[in-house]
């Protein structure tokens, strides 16, 4: 998802990506931070793909509520 604002100079992504661990549990690895530069990277954790699937949703719309688009789905 990415947010820009020509007027405040706003230009950011933000990134979700739901995985399986080695230990039958799932992580949300989220990636924020200004398009073009590196950014920031953290994991949480959950006991089930439906658990962080769940979580992924509930983020992917707090984004969108704060004028972040969708840019691309990679599977």
């Amino acid at each position: 998802m990415e947010r820009h604002d020509e007027e405040s100079n706003i230009h950011r992504f933000y990134a979700l990506t739901v995985s399986p661990g080695i230990f039958d549990n799932w992580s949300l690895v989220r990636e924020w931070g200004r398009v073009g530069s590196p950014g920031t990277v953290r994991s949480n954790w959950y006991r089930s793909e439906e658990e962080a699937v769940t979580a992924k949703n509930e983020l992917l719309s707090a984004k969108q509520k704060r004028g972040y688009l969708l840019v691309g789905i990679f599977c």
